[in-house]
């Protein structure tokens, strides 16, 4: 078989077509997609110039797409794989990961999308072990919301490009100061945000208390398109200033975007949490979500992952 891996810094547009079209296969066979938002992005607007992509490619097609971000230099670098649907059970999987492993150093940490049992076994076999897990929970938004008021002295609007984009991410760092992934946003990250189809401004919620952004609660729409279901609403970030916590801010933010999505007339909102933020998943409870589905995260045995809480 002339099976080979290319390594490449920024993918070129036939080479992105044919990863997407991987991705789309994936998707579609397994029920959840291979690859998180942040890759997606790298995929089509390029960006973190460390990061790399692995294409395996077998008799000249491409069978399998892997993706290494060597950003955090604390936990060290973080993977996400996938093989072709009609490609696996051969042998490619293990190709793929022995040369991300090769590739970071013989340390990665691996995100499997769904808690596969192939994957599990594929991590088990390099001696990987599940170290973090990141629920999806889940609400009907046909079920009732309860009422709620803002603090005294905190007013609600709706994000405006090209206005609050610098006393967003001012927020977003100090409110996410011990989530490395949510925490260090860019203006890059914001507005290439801002450059997908889903965004909408108008379900992008800021509260402030006079002219001091106190806190915002961001949504998203996941349309039926690209998603194989029903378009899903879900709380994307929900970021309260640490000065104005334990007001009962995140949790009436919460409730004005599940209302916002639920005037879109969706039938459902999800998220996502650590497993191990518990004060969080108590929260969501409280407000009716459960858990849906796990992404999970495996490492080389012995290390462990410092546990964040995960919004996005």
């Amino acid at each position: 078989m002339g099976e080979h891996v290319k390594v490449r810094e920024r993918l070129d547009d036939t080479e992105v077509a044919a990863v997407l079209g991987l991705v789309e296969a994936a998707t579609e066979a397994d029920g959840v997609r291979p690859l998180n938002e942040h890759v997606m992005l790298h995929l089509r607007y390029g960006g973190d110039p460390q990061a790399r992509s692995l294409l395996l490619e077998a008799d000249g097609t491409l069978v399998g797409y892997a993706h290494i971000d060597p950003t955090d230099e604390v936990e060290g670098p973080s993977a996400e794989l996938v093989i072709h649907p009609a490609h696996r059970r051969q042998g490619h999987g293990a190709r793929l990961l022995r040369a991300v492993t090769e590739l970071a150093d013989g340390r990665p940490r691996l995100w499997a999308h769904g808690d596969h049992e192939g994957a599990g076994a594929l991590a088990a076999a390099f001696g990987f072990e599940r170290v973090r897990s990141l629920w999806q929970m889940r609400r009907s938004l046909f079920a009732p919301l309860e009422a709620s008021a803002l603090p005294d002295g905190v007013e609600l609007r709706t994000f405006v490009p090209g206005q609050d984009e610098e006393a967003w991410l001012k927020v977003n760092a100090a409110a996410f100061a011990h989530h490395p992934e949510q925490g260090a946003w860019t203006m890059d990250d914001l507005l290439r945000r801002e450059q997908e189809p889903w965004f909408d401004p108008e379900g992008f919620f800021l509260a402030f208390r006079g002219d001091r952004l106190a806190g915002f609660h961001w949504t998203k729409i996941h349309g039926s398109s690209s998603h194989g279901h029903e378009p899903l609403g879900e709380v994307y970030v929900v970021g309260v200033d640490p000065t104005q916590q334990g007001t009962g801010l995140g949790r009436t933010l919460t409730l004005a975007g599940l209302c916002h999505l639920r005037s879109r007339g969706l039938a459902q909102a999800m998220l996502y949490v650590d497993e191990a933020n518990t004060a969080a998943i108590r929260l969501y409870e409280s407000l009716g979500f459960n858990r849906w589905d796990v992404d999970v995260m495996y490492a080389p045995a012995g290390e462990a992952a410092t546990p964040r809480a995960s919004e996005g």
